[in-house]
């Protein structure tokens, strides 16, 4: 699999990184496993999770997906050949929020332990604190970076200016920088990105690594009308809003080019973000071996120039 630059920093990584938040969530850790070792026979070996995962589920308190990965590494020994990012910075509870630096030196040493590793590939700012001034929290994480706890910084959930700020002072102060972004990004949602943040993005070379990048599972064209909204726990919840004009013009789109190529509209939806200059690897989940096999498919998707317009010009 053809491997990417993650921003300016050493790091390389496949074009898809497989989102981790569901495991110990909507799929158990046998399956969990089942997935993990089919991405890495496939070279799907960026993985994304977060120490928050999966706090919001019944009965969880958070750290569940970490715990997942990090049994699975110890137990297939794989730790050299994946690429592991983790987050920090939402509400764990007991004031557990935030990237205060004490906070952050508490938080990567409960990470660490979870994931079972001493080291952490790309450590990532979950969301913005305006709390905490950012030369703060990027002298913390340039400590964690000289004890070797992790490698590469990354931030997710910010705006275009707070973007830009922390890469000036970064400059500036002769500390590390966040090498990648995660913003919302898909083929619905492209406000939110397309603009300033990719603006920031694109010159100051940091690498992005879209979330929702399947727009909740709406554009793998499942949900065409509210009667479909019961086919997963969130439908109901988060599909609504897409079920318009412009949504069902999306889906058309993508079933045109994927009947082309004999593949998912799923697919094709992944492939588009893949095509965009600016955008290093979409993050998508599995929960079952056909969805990832719908992932693996579309790493080797290339889309036409004709192809990408088509699907510009569809969800405008």
């Amino acid at each position: 699999m053809q491997l990417r630059p993650l921003g300016r920093s050493a790091l390389r990584v496949p074009p898809l990184s497989f989102g981790c938040n569901v495991f110990g969530w909507t799929v158990d850790e046998r399956t969990s496993f089942e997935l993990l070792d089919r991405c890495l026979d496939e070279g799907l070996t960026f993985l994304d999770t977060a120490d928050v995962y999966s706090r919001w589920a019944p009965g969880h308190q958070g750290g569940e997906s970490e715990e997942i990965i990090g049994r699975w590494m110890k137990s297939r020994g794989c730790r050299d050949r994946i690429v592991l990012a983790t987050k920090v910075g939402m509400d764990m509870g007991d004031g557990k929020v935030g990237l205060k630096p004490a906070y952050i030196r508490q938080a990567v040493e409960a990470s660490l332990r979870r994931l079972q590793t001493d080291c952490i590939d790309l450590y990532q700012a979950h969301k913005d604190d305006p709390d905490t001034p950012q030369l703060d929290t990027l002298r913390a994480f340039a400590d964690l970076i000289r004890d070797g706890k992790v490698r590469v910084i990354g931030a997710s959930n910010f705006s275009a200016e707070r973007l830009q700020e922390a890469t000036d002072l970064a400059s500036s102060y002769g500390l590390p920088r966040y090498e990648s972004l995660q913003p919302e990004y898909n083929l619905y949602e492209r406000a939110g990105y397309e603009g300033g943040l990719e603006q920031v993005c694109r010159a100051e070379t940091i690498g992005v690594i879209t979330f929702f990048s399947l727009a909740a599972g709406f554009l793998t064209g499942k949900y065409r009308s509210e009667a479909d909204l019961g086919k997963s726990p969130r439908g109901a919840r988060s599909i609504p809003k897409y079920l318009n004009e412009r949504g069902m013009r999306i889906l058309a789109a993508l079933d045109g080019v994927a009947a082309g190529h004999g593949t998912e509209p799923a697919a094709v939806a992944l492939a588009w973000l893949m095509a965009k200059p600016t955008v290093t690897a979409p993050i998508a989940s599995a929960t079952t071996s056909d969805q990832l096999t719908t992932l693996v498919a579309a790493t080797r998707l290339k889309l036409s120039a004709d192809e990408v317009t088509a699907l510009d010009q569809a969800s405008a």
